[in-house]
Protein backbone atom coordinates (compact mmCIF):
# COMPACT_ATOMS: atom_id res chain seq x y z
CA UNK A 1 0.00 0.00 0.00
CA UNK A 2 0.86 3.57 -1.03
CA UNK A 3 -0.04 6.50 0.70
CA UNK A 4 0.76 10.64 -0.55
CA UNK A 5 0.99 12.27 2.89
CA UNK A 6 0.56 16.21 2.20
CA UNK A 7 2.32 18.71 4.21
CA UNK A 8 2.80 22.65 4.07
CA UNK A 9 6.06 23.42 3.31
CA UNK A 10 6.06 25.87 6.61
CA UNK A 11 3.80 25.58 9.80
CA UNK A 12 2.66 21.94 9.73
CA UNK A 13 1.36 20.55 13.15
CA UNK A 14 4.43 18.12 13.71
CA UNK A 15 2.71 15.10 16.06
CA UNK A 16 -0.13 15.01 12.96
CA UNK A 17 2.57 14.26 10.97
CA UNK A 18 4.65 12.04 13.28
CA UNK A 19 1.91 9.83 15.30
CA UNK A 20 0.50 8.68 11.35
CA UNK A 21 3.88 8.29 10.07
CA UNK A 22 4.82 6.24 12.87
CA UNK A 23 2.06 3.64 12.09
CA UNK A 24 2.16 3.49 8.57
CA UNK A 25 5.92 2.54 8.81
CA UNK A 26 4.89 -0.42 11.26
CA UNK A 27 2.35 -1.24 9.07
CA UNK A 28 4.26 -1.43 6.30
CA UNK A 29 2.84 1.25 3.99
CA UNK A 30 5.08 3.25 1.72
CA UNK A 31 4.25 6.94 1.97
CA UNK A 32 5.95 9.61 -0.72
CA UNK A 33 5.69 13.36 0.99
CA UNK A 34 3.98 15.64 -0.81
CA UNK A 35 3.95 19.47 -0.95
CA UNK A 36 3.26 23.14 -2.91
CA UNK A 37 7.30 22.85 -3.38
CA UNK A 38 10.08 20.47 -3.16
CA UNK A 39 12.22 20.49 -0.60
CA UNK A 40 12.42 21.21 3.38
CA UNK A 41 9.39 21.51 5.24
CA UNK A 42 9.20 23.01 9.06
CA UNK A 43 6.88 21.93 11.39
CA UNK A 44 5.34 24.04 13.89
CA UNK A 45 7.55 23.11 16.70
CA UNK A 46 10.65 22.00 14.79
CA UNK A 47 10.00 18.70 12.70
CA UNK A 48 11.57 19.19 9.26
CA UNK A 49 10.70 16.49 6.50
CA UNK A 50 11.51 16.61 2.93
CA UNK A 51 8.71 17.00 -0.10
CA UNK A 52 9.50 14.97 -2.92
CA UNK A 53 6.79 16.00 -5.13
CA UNK A 54 4.37 18.59 -5.89
CA UNK A 55 1.02 18.20 -6.12
CA UNK A 56 0.79 18.62 -9.86
CA UNK A 57 3.15 15.76 -10.70
CA UNK A 58 1.14 13.66 -8.49
CA UNK A 59 -1.24 10.96 -10.43
CA UNK A 60 -4.12 9.40 -7.89
CA UNK A 61 -4.04 5.88 -9.99
CA UNK A 62 -0.50 5.62 -8.18
CA UNK A 63 -1.45 5.38 -4.66
CA UNK A 64 -4.33 3.98 -2.10
CA UNK A 65 -5.02 7.22 -0.57
CA UNK A 66 -4.25 10.96 0.41
CA UNK A 67 -3.48 12.21 3.79
CA UNK A 68 -3.05 15.80 4.88
CA UNK A 69 -1.70 17.53 7.52
CA UNK A 70 -2.80 19.74 9.29
CA UNK A 71 -1.41 22.84 10.74
CA UNK A 72 -1.23 26.81 10.28
CA UNK A 73 0.15 26.03 7.37
CA UNK A 74 -2.64 24.27 5.61
CA UNK A 75 -4.77 26.92 5.91
CA UNK A 76 -2.04 29.47 4.31
CA UNK A 77 -0.63 27.11 1.80
CA UNK A 78 -3.37 24.50 0.86
CA UNK A 79 -6.68 25.96 1.42
CA UNK A 80 -5.87 28.08 -1.66
CA UNK A 81 -3.74 25.40 -3.81
CA UNK A 82 -6.31 24.78 -6.48
CA UNK A 83 -3.68 21.57 -7.61
CA UNK A 84 -4.40 20.13 -4.25
CA UNK A 85 -8.19 20.48 -3.98
CA UNK A 86 -8.17 18.94 -7.85
CA UNK A 87 -6.05 15.77 -6.35
CA UNK A 88 -8.75 15.44 -3.46
CA UNK A 89 -11.75 15.31 -5.87
CA UNK A 90 -9.52 12.59 -7.92
CA UNK A 91 -8.83 10.70 -4.78
CA UNK A 92 -12.45 10.52 -3.89
CA UNK A 93 -13.68 10.34 -7.23
CA UNK A 94 -11.68 6.81 -7.60
CA UNK A 95 -12.84 5.52 -4.43
CA UNK A 96 -9.62 6.15 -2.97
CA UNK A 97 -8.78 6.93 0.64
CA UNK A 98 -8.99 10.69 1.62
CA UNK A 99 -7.72 11.45 4.89
CA UNK A 100 -7.03 14.87 6.75
CA UNK A 101 -6.53 16.14 10.39
CA UNK A 102 -6.86 19.90 11.90
CA UNK A 103 -7.49 22.81 9.92
CA UNK A 104 -6.92 20.28 6.72
CA UNK A 105 -10.89 18.72 6.76
CA UNK A 106 -11.92 22.19 5.20
CA UNK A 107 -9.90 21.26 2.06
CA UNK A 108 -12.24 18.42 1.29
CA UNK A 109 -15.06 20.89 2.09
CA UNK A 110 -13.57 23.22 -0.73
CA UNK A 111 -13.01 20.17 -2.79
CA UNK A 112 -16.84 19.52 -2.64
CA UNK A 113 -16.28 15.70 -1.30
CA UNK A 114 -17.51 16.27 2.32
CA UNK A 115 -21.90 16.99 1.03
CA UNK A 116 -23.89 15.46 3.33
CA UNK A 117 -20.88 13.57 5.29
CA UNK A 118 -19.94 13.41 8.62
CA UNK A 119 -16.70 14.86 9.45
CA UNK A 120 -14.61 17.03 12.60
CA UNK A 121 -12.45 19.57 12.13
CA UNK A 122 -9.90 21.81 14.44
CA UNK A 123 -12.74 24.59 15.14
CA UNK A 124 -11.63 28.06 13.96
CA UNK A 125 -14.43 30.84 12.69
CA UNK A 126 -12.85 30.32 9.31
CA UNK A 127 -12.69 26.29 8.99
CA UNK A 128 -16.24 26.03 10.92
CA UNK A 129 -17.71 27.76 7.86
CA UNK A 130 -15.73 26.52 4.78
CA UNK A 131 -17.01 22.64 6.43
CA UNK A 132 -20.84 24.09 7.18
CA UNK A 133 -20.52 25.94 3.00
CA UNK A 134 -18.67 22.53 1.88
CA UNK A 135 -21.92 20.67 3.45
CA UNK A 136 -20.38 18.77 6.22
CA UNK A 137 -21.85 17.44 9.11
CA UNK A 138 -20.10 18.46 11.82
CA UNK A 139 -19.19 15.87 14.53
CA UNK A 140 -17.67 16.81 18.10
CA UNK A 141 -15.85 13.95 17.81
CA UNK A 142 -11.71 13.58 17.45
CA UNK A 143 -11.55 11.26 14.65
CA UNK A 144 -14.78 10.61 12.33
CA UNK A 145 -14.80 7.85 9.54
CA UNK A 146 -17.39 8.34 6.83
CA UNK A 147 -16.94 5.75 4.02
CA UNK A 148 -13.21 6.33 2.90
CA UNK A 149 -13.00 9.55 4.27
CA UNK A 150 -11.55 10.24 7.27
CA UNK A 151 -11.39 13.40 9.44
CA UNK A 152 -9.45 14.30 12.85
CA UNK A 153 -9.80 17.45 14.89
CA UNK A 154 -6.01 18.01 16.17
CA UNK A 155 -2.45 16.87 17.28
CA UNK A 156 -4.65 14.81 20.29
CA UNK A 157 -5.94 12.75 17.87
CA UNK A 158 -2.89 11.89 15.56
CA UNK A 159 -2.21 8.35 16.77
CA UNK A 160 -6.21 7.40 16.60
CA UNK A 161 -6.19 8.94 13.17
CA UNK A 162 -3.39 7.12 11.99
CA UNK A 163 -4.69 4.12 13.13
CA UNK A 164 -8.27 4.84 11.63
CA UNK A 165 -6.24 5.52 8.31
CA UNK A 166 -4.81 2.08 8.67
CA UNK A 167 -8.19 0.90 9.07
CA UNK A 168 -10.15 1.53 6.31
CA UNK A 169 -7.03 0.99 4.33
CA UNK A 170 -7.34 -3.01 5.09
CA UNK A 171 -11.32 -2.71 4.84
Amino acid sequence: MKLLVAVAPERFRDEELSEPMKIFKEKGIETVIGSTKTGECMGMVGDRIEATVVFDNVAASDFDGIVIVGGIGSQDFFWNSQELIGLVKEFYENGKVVAAICLSPAVLALAGILKGKKATVFASPASTYAMKNGGASLQNEPVVVDERIITANGPTAARAFGEAIVNVLNA
